[in-house]
C-alpha cells in the first residue's frame, strides 16, 4: 500500500486551544519527517517562535480566534480545524482514550451547519467512482458485522418488547448538552425538549431514551430530570450497546448525534430536530432544512464520503497512518481483548474513571496561574 501523506504536516505546524495531554493524544496524525509541532496560546507567542507564511494552523474545535484568523487571511495560510471524526476507539474520549480518526477541516468543521465544511462540500460536490462505491459497501458490511459505533465500550444485548401494545418502537439519542455539535447544531433545543416533543407526537409508541455514555461517566453534562424520563419514555437503556438499541428501534429520534449516521448504516429510519452533518441528503426526515445542502445521496455515498474520504486514520497497533479498513480490523481486535480480557478491562475503565477526575483537580490547583490542561 503506498505510504500516506498529508501537506498540511509539513514544516512547522502551530496548535491552538491544546493542552498538552490532547496533543499527546493526537501527536500521531500530524506526523511527518523533521516537521515541528508547537503548542501556543497567543498570536504573539506564535510569531515569536517563528509562525510565518509557510507555516500550518490547527486549532482545536470551533473556537473563534480573531486575531489568528486575521493573521491566516492576510498571510493566505490555511487554518485546519481539529475534532473527533466517526469510528474512534473503544472506550471514551473523555476517558481518556486515544482516538483511532480525526477530522481535520479546512473550510469548517462538520458538526457546525452555519457554514460549510470540508465533509459537506465533499458531499455537495464529489465524483464517486463505481470502485469507490463497491468499498463503501464492504466498509458498511464491516461496521455491521463488528457493530461498530463511535465508541465500542459497551456489551450487546437483545432488547426485547411486547410489540403487539405498541404501534412502534423509538430509540431517542441523548447527548452531551455542553457539546459544540448540540450548541450550534441544536437550534436551542436539549435532550429534555427533545424527548418530550417525540413522546408528544408519538403517545402510542414504545420509546426507549439512551444518554450520551459521556454522560452516564460523570464526565460530561446532560442529565434529565426524572420526572420527564417517567413521563416519556418506556425504558432508558443505560449499559448495553447503541448498536442493540438501533436494532431494536423502528425509527431514531436525535438531535445531531452520531447515533443518526449508525441508524442509517443499519437501515433505520431517521428523524433530525437539529442539523446534523448526515441530514438534508435526502436520506433522513428532517425538522429543518440547510439551504446550501442541494443534492440527493445514496446511503453508499454517504457512507464513502464520512468513513473513507474525510477523515485521517492511524492504526491502532502501530500509530502510523492507514486506511479506514485496517483501522476498522485492529479496533475489532482490541474490542474482542476488552470484552474477554477481564484484567484488561478493568485498566481501560480504571484509567477512564481516574485520570478525568485528576485533570479536574489539576484544573482547580493551576487555575490562578492560568494554565491550560
Amino acid at each position: 500500500m503506498q505510504e500516506i501523506e498529508y501537506s498540511s504536516n509539513q514544516n512547522k505546524l502551530y496548535f491552538f486551544n491544546f493542552s498538552p495531554w490532547r496533543m499527546m493524544q493526537i501527536e500521531d496524525f500530524f506526523y511527518a519527517p523533521d516537521n515541528k509541532k508547537i503548542i501556543c496560546k497567543t498570536l504573539n507567542e506564535a510569531m515569536e517562535r517563528g509562525l510565518d507564511k509557510v507555516s500550518n494552523i490547527f486549532i482545536y474545535g470551533v473556537i473563534e480566534l480573531p486575531d489568528i484568523q486575521a493573521y491566516a487571511d492576510e498571510n493566505n495560510i490555511t487554518i485546519y480545524r481539529i475534532e473527533d471524526a466517526f469510528i474512534r476507539s473503544v472506550a471514551l474520549g473523555s476517558s481518556f482514550s486515544k482516538p483511532y480518526s480525526l477530522s481535520i477541516d479546512s473550510r469548517g468543521i462538520y458538526f457546525d451547519p452555519r457554514k460549510s465544511s470540508d465533509l459537506e462540500y465533499l458531499f455537495q460536490n464529489h465524483d464517486f467512482s463505481d470502485e469507490l462505491i463497491e468499498r463503501a459497501k464492504k466498509v458498511r458490511a464491516e461496521v455491521l458485522s463488528s457493530k461498530f459505533s463511535k465508541y465500542n465500550h459497551l456489551g450487546h444485548s437483545e432488547i426485547r418488547i411486547d410489540r403487539e401494545k405498541y404501534s412502534k418502537v423509538i430509540l431517542v439519542t441523548g447527548q452531551v448538552e455542553d457539546d459544540m455539535s448540540v450548541k450550534f447544531g441544536a437550534y436551542g433545543l436539549n435532550n429534555s425538549d427533545l424527548l418530550e416533543m417525540v413522546k408528544k407526537n408519538n403517545p402510542k409508541a414504545y420509546i426507549i431514551y439512551k444518554p450520551h455514555p459521556d454522560v452516564l461517566s460523570g464526565n460530561r453534562i446532560g442529565d434529565i430530570l426524572q420526572e420527564i424520563t417517567d413521563r416519556c419514555a418506556n425504558e432508558i437503556q443505560k449499559n448495553i450497546s447503541i448498536d442493540s438499541c438501533i436494532a431494536v428501534a423502528d425509527e431514531v429520534h436525535t438531535l445531531t448525534s452520531g447515533a443518526g449516521f449508525d441508524a442509517l448504516l443499519r437501515g433505520k429510519a431517521v428523524f433530525t430536530y437539529g442539523m446534523p452533518f448526515y441530514a438534508g441528503w435526502g436520506l433522513t426526515i428532517d425538522h429543518r432544512k440547510c439551504e446550501r445542502r442541494t443534492r440527493t445521496l445514496t446511503l453508499d455515498e454517504l457512507i464513502a464520503t464520512t468513513l473513507i474520504l474525510f477523515p485521517r486514520y492511524i492504526s491502532p497497533k502501530t500509530g502510523t497512518f492507514c486506511e479506514v479498513e485496517q483501522t476498522l480490523e485492529e479496533l475489532k481486535e482490541e474490542q474482542e481483548k476488552y470484552f474477554s480480557n477481564r484484567l484488561y478491562r478493568y485498566k481501560i475503565n480504571l484509567k477512564g474513571y481516574l485520570l478525568p477526575r485528576i485533570r479536574k483537580i489539576i484544573r482547580v490547583i493551576l487555575k490562578p496561574f492560568k494554565l491550560k490542561v
